[in-house]
């Protein structure tokens, strides 16, 4: 890895990748061993001396950095609802809760994948960073108390994409090491291969003139000084420059390079390359709603690792004794929980005492002692219906664009996010819970317990506000597996080719139409492979 300071003012390479995250890393890896030279531009810094990112403890440390260098780059999307996209080199790995699942084999075939080349991709990404968790006692009581309300069969350890309730693998290894996308790098050739953080993309330079359809031809780049680089493609028909910079990077550099709607470019004075209007469009992100779960003990530190996948179109995951409650709390962790605040539901520690518990202060005191006992138990909707779009605000490169996710525009992602509060009620109420969990919890309690975000701009039904469809209004959370903006079949081929111009492709998460199974990362590796 070299900072971009350090790199010549003009270059040439047969490839050329932007966005060295969670597809950009193994697709530089691959395209090394057999490509003479590849250059892979990385807006943000190496994740490898970055103790939150690299250990399990750090996990909510890296999401509530602000810093102007965080790996973490936090926006809130016009829905109002807070989020963070990554810049770092691995991507969302670095930052994720670390679950590791494939798509379904469904997803498969509708994506028109060559199903084995998918399976040999898959384990070519799991000899390295995709391990069988430990799983203790709060995972356990989840796992069997998902089974024991009807989420079953109960699959084991299991990669697959499968209806029923399963342990899922982990990018963390047994001792809390993180293993990202980054570390498919090891697989690359390195004389073949230059890594060049601090990158960040300007614009991508096209030859127009004489040409049936436009030509990517080079990159613009920044190093962190200010100092203009490009870096063009050789000569030959074989070489490309392929976007690897996310959901919101990927269509936010095509537009800024003149690739998108045109009256939407020419607001911005941008030259049209290519009048592309669905650039942007399609943009999704899963709703995740979560209720707090209080308990009378302490639980152990977790992430996700059970996963219960119903048919009604709900992932139920959890983790549990971590710092995220937004409430005060006496200790040197109360900024970090107010910044976490913006991530994670909020407790109302004010009615942190379920109904029908004797001792009234017993679930407050345990919030004040540790940040607070217990966990979140959460839901994921499959797919989702409902679509927004990115715009940009401005030409800078390093500012967010414009996001809407229009959660909950279509009823239908309502009714299942209703549908697994209900079943979550139920695990809370199971026998296989009940020693994490007091006597009598009701759902009633449980949603007292979770204050809304303030900025939450999702239309409200206030005839009806104590109602579980109010409830998935007033909490939804990001559960940052965004995706589209760049689709198969909209912007780009089925070979990942972006229409109307040449030598340029996406690959990344903003080509799919859907999030696959139940935590996207493992697919975005395979599909980078």
């Amino acid at each position: 890895m070299k900072n971009a300071l350090d790199s010549p003012q003009v270059s040439f390479y047969d490839y050329i990748i932007v966005g060295g995250g969670t597809a950009g890393c193994p697709l530089a890896a691959t395209l090394s061993t057999t490509a003479r030279s590849v250059l892979l531009l990385e807006r943000g810094g190496s994740p490898y001396k970055n103790h939150n990112i690299s250990n399990l403890v750090g996990f909510a440390h890296t999401l509530a950095d602000n810093s102007p260098d965080s790996a973490a780059q936090q926006f809130i999307s016009e829905d109002g609802v807070p989020n963070a996209r990554a810049r770092v080199l691995g991507g969302g790995s670095c930052l994720n809760a670390g679950f590791y699942t494939r798509a379904g084999t469904d997803y498969a075939l509708h994506a028109g994948w060559d199903q084995a080349l998918v399976n040999e991709s898959y384990r070519w990404v799991e000899e390295t960073v995709a391990f069988e968790p430990v799983v203790e006692q709060w995972q356990s009581a989840l796992r069997d108390g998902l089974v024991e309300v009807g989420v079953g069969p109960y699959n084991g350890f299991n990669l697959d994409h499968i209806y029923g309730t399963k342990i899922g693998g982990s990018i963390f290894d047994n001792h809390g090491n993180r293993h990202t996308a980054a570390d498919l790098l090891r697989h690359a050739n390195p004389a073949h291969l230059t890594v060049l953080l601090h990158a960040r993309v300007v614009k991508l330079l096209f030859r127009i003139r004489g040409r049936p359809r436009p030509l990517a031809h080079g990159v613009l780049y920044r190093d962190s000084a200010g100092k203009l680089h490009k870096a063009y493609i050789n000569k030959g028909s074989k070489k490309e420059i392929i976007l690897s910079a996310g959901a919101i990077g990927s269509p936010q550099i095509l537009m800024l390079s003149g690739v998108g709607p045109r009256r939407h470019l020419e607001s911005m004075d941008i030259p049209v390359v290519l009048d592309q209007p669905m650039v942007g469009q399609g943009l999704s992100d899963n709703p995740m709603n979560a209720l707090y779960v209080p308990s009378p003990i302490p639980v152990e530190v977790s992430l996700i690792q059970v996963v219960g996948i119903t048919r009604f179109g709900t992932y139920i995951e959890g983790a549990s004794g971590s710092n995220f409650a937004g409430g005060p709390v006496s200790s040197a962790d109360n900024k970090l929980q107010r910044k976490l605040g913006m991530f994670f539901p909020k407790v109302n520690q004010q009615q942190a005492t379920p109904v029908g518990i004797a001792s009234a202060g017993e679930a407050r005191n345990g919030l004040a002692e540790s940040g607070f006992r217990g966990g979140f138990i959460l839901e994921k909707i499959m797919g989702p219906l409902s679509k927004g779009f990115l715009k940009l605000k401005n030409t800078n490169p390093d500012d967010n664009p414009s996001i809407r996710f229009n959660y909950f525009k279509e009823e239908k992602d309502l009714r299942r996010c209703v549908a697994g509060l209900k079943t979550i009620e139920q695990v809370i109420q199971s026998k296989s819970f009940s020693k994490f969990t007091f006597p009598y919890l009701s759902i009633e309690s449980l949603l007292n317990m979770t204050i809304s975000f303030p900025v939450n701009k999702i239309p409200r039904h206030d005839n009806d506000s104590k109602s579980l469809e109010q409830y998935c209004r007033d909490t939804v959370m990001t559960i940052w597996h965004y995706h589209g903006g760049c689709q198969v079949g909209l912007v780009i081929d089925r070979d990942y080719r972006v229409k109307g111009v040449d030598a340029l492709r996406v690959v990344d998460g903003s080509t799919f139409i859907d999030s696959p199974g139940t935590n996207p990362q493992a697919t975005v590796m395979m599909l980078g492979r």
